[in-house]
């Protein structure tokens, strides 16, 4: 259960300051910036990953829940509880912010800016990336160690940084999916829900072909 309550409070905790980042910016007339909502992303990962690493492997992710499955280092049978707990922490996060600032019309929602397809491709390329480096300093399915959070909190600062003002650089079917349902705004969001899926499995397929044996290896 404690895994299932830390995926809960580090998705919750991940979409309530990034999304309500993105929110308050929007509100506000850009207040924050883009540059500080990147920053906030970047940040709030980190500190959960920190937070929650060593009980559920902080994963606040079901593309990187379903990527770990995959590389044998999850159980399948976690994978529904896993994204289950990850869909509640990230909508009572939306809710709280549509209680909190009825004035906002998106909630950190994941609109993109040019074509679908374009943004389908840098969404799985954002991803993939992602889950490279996941991947690559996890141990099993945990994300774990001094570096883990500081890689992977960066990588999220770096693509939210650079592409955020063409798709928002979701990388995370939850993330995208929880502000959509809270502000009515779904325009695309097929391409939040597969993209992260199929980048985070091909980084996955890069990491067993390069590394072999010493990648995604089973450790539960």
């Amino acid at each position: 259960m404690k895994k299932y309550v830390s995926e809960f409070l580090g998705t919750f905790a991940m979409i309530f300051c990034g999304t309500g980042a993105m929110t308050i910016n929007e509100i506000t007339g850009g207040s924050i910036s883009h540059v500080g909502v990147a920053i906030t992303w970047g940040l709030i990962v980190m500190a959960m990953i920190y937070a929650f690493g060593e009980i559920s492997g902080a994963h606040f992710n079901p593309a990187v829940t379903v990527a770990f499955a995959y590389a044998k280092k999850f159980s399948w049978s976690e994978v529904p509880k896993f994204i289950t707990a990850q869909f509640l922490g990230a909508i009572a996060a939306s809710g709280i912010l549509f209680i909190l600032f009825p004035a906002s019309e998106f909630y950190g929602a994941t609109l993109p800016s040019f074509e679908a397809w374009r943004a389908f491709i840098l969404e799985f390329l954002l991803t993939f990336f992602l889950m490279l480096t996941i991947i690559n300093v996890s141990t099993g399915s945990k994300e774990v160690g001094i570096m883990a959070g500081i890689a992977i909190g960066g990588v999220v600062l770096l693509e939210a940084m650079f592409a955020g003002p063409m798709t928002k650089a979701s990388m995370n079917p939850i993330r995208s999916l929880a502000p959509a349902i809270i502000s009515g705004h779904y325009k695309d969001i097929w391409l939040y829900l597969t993209a992260p899926f199929l980048g985070a499995i091909l980084a996955v397929s890069t990491c067993k072909f390069i590394k072999d044996d010493n990648c995604c290896t089973t450790n539960c």
